[in-house]
């Protein structure tokens, strides 16, 4: 945690325009915060990621007590490609990828989505390296899209997730929930696996994937490539669903005795993935650490720094709570949870959703399950809107991408700004005096709070 002085910020920036929007090119350009003329703490945030990674500046009243609750790892040194090849030339519980690739002739390689923070292009190249040393053709290497119940990614966010390079020589397809999925079995957990045909045809499976916590698998990456990212709905529903109701092992940073993550464990298994690359990056998505072999062994591995780096100390009773949905903008609701968890009661929660994308509404698995009851959109809406916020809090949604499909899914009771000065008068509105505490979680899709791991 930082704290910002007055003193400090004027003799770092000086007297400077009062802004709150992107540092670079956005639909709004730097306006003037009249309300706090002239002079104010500063904060600089990440924003847009994968649509131009733009920094922001949010500007609060010069005698508010601001703090910056940056993650245990912020700093941490970041990684050259160099340093990730030795690193992933080390594998965790399996040979090097180019001796198991050796005599091989196809491939599968999958990848996340936009959803998810990956900087799967920072580890490509080396994975396209060892497979071009062990003999493996171009024309025999297909990259496959592991985001479960997700919509279809287009050419170019794929090019954004893998890189150009990668996206236009390879081939690359999108993983279908619906069809297109082979039986495998039925893991001790009661699930029924069925996984993507043509993963499981490719005579080398290698999986890629990013790790950040999961608020039921304990982190992303690991298994959750293959379940749910390349199951059948049905796969995917028992597991999300079903079991997640009947276990009490889930939950963030519950990894090692987590029934959810052992089903995907077992499934993995089934799918008899040969490689995976767990890779670690930091605020700006840089990678910070990587490990790369079994799909079990390597992430286990990597989530014991994980749980040293991504955890952040919570400021309990903040008069103001801001979180960043970055690194997840498209599923704002996870930094929300550092606005429920930690604002005082009567306080008010900024809830940041800088991105284009906003809150993505195709979910395949999500949508399916909100419509077994029957109800309308109009229904589901009108309940929404009907929500009372807790325990009297306010809560502002700042964007500058807001449209109605997004509020939706927020109170009636929600404040909407598309300009951060708005968001200031709300906040000086509701918060009159010299002694407010604010809390601001600069990457708050990405932060987790202070949890031990379970095993």
């Amino acid at each position: 945690m930082s704290r910002i002085d007055r003193r400090s910020f004027l003799k770092g920036a000086g007297f400077v325009p009062l802004i709150g929007t992107a540092t670079a090119a956005a639909p709004y350009q730097p306006t003037q915060v009249a309300a706090l003329k002239g002079s104010a703490k500063s904060v600089v945030i990440p924003t847009h990621e994968f649509a131009g990674n733009l920094d922001e500046r949010l500007d609060f009243p010069a005698d508010w007590e601001v703090n910056v609750m940056n993650m245990r790892g912020y700093g941490a040194p970041v990684l050259t490609p160099q340093q990730l090849a030795a690193k992933m030339s080390k594998p965790v519980g399996a040979a090097p990828l180019r001796e198991i690739a050796a005599g091989k002739k196809t491939v599968a390689i999958t990848f996340d989505d936009l959803t998810r923070a990956t900087p799967t292009y920072e580890i490509v190249p080396w994975v396209l390296e060892e497979l071009k040393a062990a003999g493996i053709k171009d024309e025999n290497i297909l990259f496959i899209g592991s985001f479960a119940t997700h919509r279809p990614m287009t050419h170019t966010e794929v090019e954004k997730k893998i890189g150009k390079e990668a996206a236009n020589r390879y081939a690359w397809l999108n993983h279908a929930c619906f069809y297109g999925c082979k039986e495998l079995g039925t893991t001790s957990f009661g699930t029924k696996v069925a996984v993507n045909q043509h993963f499981l045809a490719a005579d080398l499976k290698v999986t890629l994937s990013g790790i950040k916590v999961h608020y039921d698998a304990g982190y992303g990456g690991g298994a959750k490539a293959v379940l749910p990212g390349l199951s059948h709905i049905e796969t995917i529903e028992y597991n999300h669903n079903v079991l997640l109701r009947q276990t009490k092992t889930a939950g963030p940073v519950r990894v090692f005795k987590n029934e959810m993550r052992r089903d995907m464990i077992e499934a993995a298994r089934m799918a008899k993935v040969d490689f995976s690359v767990q890779l670690m990056y930091d605020q700006k998505l840089r990678p910070i650490d990587v490990r790369s072999g079994d799909i079990v062994d390597a992430h286990h591995d990597i989530v014991r720094v994980a749980a040293k780096t991504y955890c952040t100390p919570a400021l309990k009773d903040a008069d103001i709570v801001v979180s960043n949905a970055y690194p997840q903008n498209a599923q704002a609701f996870h930094a929300q949870r550092w606005i429920n968890n930690t604002v005082r009661d009567g306080g008010t929660g900024v809830l940041i959703v800088q991105h284009p994308l906003t809150l993505d509404p195709i979910h395949f698995l999500n949508n399916r399950t909100a419509n077994r009851s029957g109800a309308s959109y109009y229904e589901m809406t009108a309940k929404r809107l009907a929500a009372a916020l807790p325990r009297g809090t306010g809560l502002i949604v700042y964007s500058q991408y807001l449209n109605r499909t997004f509020m939706n899914n927020y109170s009636h009771a929600t404040h909407f700004a598309s300009k951060w000065e708005d968001v200031i008068r709300i906040l000086m509105e509701r918060h009159k005096g010299a002694s407010v505490r604010v809390a601001v979680y600069p990457y708050g899709g990405m932060q987790h709070p202070e949890i031990e791991l379970d095993g």
